[in-house]
């Protein structure tokens, strides 16, 4: 898993997640007077899989006490498992419960997945024996739908005969693949210093907003991640997965615990946020069959990037790409901190061993030119030695040449994009670390794609002197 951290209130953040142990226990902490059964969904068989809808002769429930996102409903008989999904019948909205507690013999507590208004003490509630169901398959690409899989894009429903529960195990030991490789995204600072391992190339959109109860805020991670899954294992692909933003997975789960009345554990967070993060984020990894990378923001509260959230989500992450708000004042884009960020990959067994290299000297000049800023800031470069003199000079260069125009940002900069290969990146760094542009000036390695065109801005720079 990869993951961009930002140093400032909101961020972004990339990875490829990797399973950390080879089973996960599923997170609903229980009150309960007795042993309650809990659902363990064993390895999806897509093609037994139906609608959604409650079967006939389901277990039936009535509500006994809504508390705002919370409601309690009764069953006579058939107690529904944690984590089922129960449908209020009589509304014109469809509106799913899950299952979060067991209270005594008869009463379960439930989320739900949608606003409460309007429901009352008695009303019919139905229970799906299942786990919330979404659909899957290739007619879900180009869609945008909530949490419950229904679409919010007016396009229709989505015409599929497949379906799959949100809630799954992590893929056993034996299916994950232990093959490393890059993922090459043609940023030269997250190429060169924090690479990505590999993953894919198809996107579904699956939103649940911040207006959205936290119910569906807590569950609609689950959701796109189960989309993803059925590209993985039953179509052989890899898959890119983009989550905006995991905080507010980990916000919404401690909201529910509140909600459900269990004691909190550090800074306020749920006493279930590393088995809540470690159930989802162990689902996101490279099988036999296919690959997913997962691409996560990451919000970190007051820059503390101690706090059990964030914390807890970076014990998953292959890569770590900090964004800075000291880079982004010198007005270097993408503002990476070179230093800060890091990679698992970053192994000359995996990377090789002239990439490990170049990746460590750039790292290595950055560092000392660091250290140096001080002297620098009070006695001035002039009283630096030689050697030191030329660190600071390569290290600016680097600095700059980190920096790289974006498609995305053309409007707004006028630079056209630039994509640049792998071993241009490596080319155009060992270059400068040797010394051999020595002679440009730092100016011309900035907002540039591969060495060429800082060679070519120099000579045009150097034109424009002289005229």
């Amino acid at each position: 898993m990869l993951g961009l951290v930002g140093r400032v209130a909101a961020t972004s953040a990339s990875g490829a997640l990797r399973g950390l142990s080879p089973s996960a226990s599923l997170p609903p902490a229980q009150l309960l007077l007795r042993a309650t059964p809990t659902a363990v969904y064993p390895v999806r068989d897509y093609a037994a899989q139906t609608s959604p809808s409650p079967k006939a002769g389901a277990a039936t429930g009535r509500i006994v006490a809504v508390i705002g996102a919370v409601v309690d409903v009764q069953f006579d008989e058939g107690l529904p498992p944690i984590l089922n999904a129960l449908e209020v019948q009589g509304r014109e909205t469809r509106l799913v419960l899950e299952v979060a507690q067991h209270l005594g013999e008869s009463t379960v507590r439930t989320i739900a997945m949608d606003g409460t208004e309007g429901l009352v003490r008695g009303q019919k509630v139905l229970d799906s024996g299942a786990p919330i169901k979404i659909p899957v398959g290739p007619e879900t690409l180009g869609r945008i739908m909530n949490v419950i899989g229904e679409p919010i894009d007016e396009r229709g429903p989505i015409k599929t005969k497949q379906f799959a529960p949100i809630h799954a195990e992590a893929p056993e030991f034996m299916e994950m693949s232990v093959e490393q490789e890059i993922l090459v995204t043609g940023i030269k600072v997250v190429d060169l210093l924090a690479p990505y391992a590999k993953g894919g190339k198809i996107v579904a959109l699956v939103y649940g907003q911040m207006n959205e109860p936290p119910g569906a805020r807590a569950r609609v991670a689950l959701t796109g991640l189960t989309v993803a899954e059925y590209f993985r294992d039953q179509e052989g692909q890899d898959v890119l997965l983009f989550i905006d933003n995991i905080f507010r997975f980990t916000q919404a789960g401690s909201e529910v615990s509140a909600l459900l009345g269990r004691i909190p554990s550090a800074v306020g967070y749920q006493p279930t946020l590393a088995t809540d993060m470690g159930t989802m984020q162990e689902r996101i990894t490279t099988t036999k069959k296919g690959s997913i990378t997962s691409v996560q923001a990451i919000y970190v509260p007051a820059d503390d990037l101690t706090d059990p959230a964030p914390a807890t989500t970076f014990a998953h992450l292959d890569a770590t790409t900090v964004l800075s708000r000291a880079i982004a004042e010198l007005g270097i884009y993408p503002a990476v901190d070179p230093l800060d960020s890091t990679s698992r990959i970053m192994d000359p067994n995996i990377v090789g061993s002239e990439h490990y290299d170049v990746a460590r000297g750039v790292q290595k000049i950055l560092q000392d030119y660091k250290s140096l800023q001080d002297i620098i800031a009070i006695l001035g470069m002039d009283e630096l030695s030689e050697e030191d003199k030329l660190t600071v000079s390569r290290a600016r260069k680097i600095q700059r040449f980190l920096s790289q125009p974006f498609q995305v940002a053309e409007v707004f900069t006028g630079h056209m994009g630039k994509l640049v290969p792998l071993k241009e990146t490596i080319k155009g760094f060992q270059q400068i670390l040797a010394g051999e542009y020595d002679h440009l000036p730092e100016q011309a390695f900035y907002m540039v794609g591969p060495i060429e065109e800082a060679v070519a801005k120099a000579d045009k720079l150097a034109e424009e002197h002289s005229s």
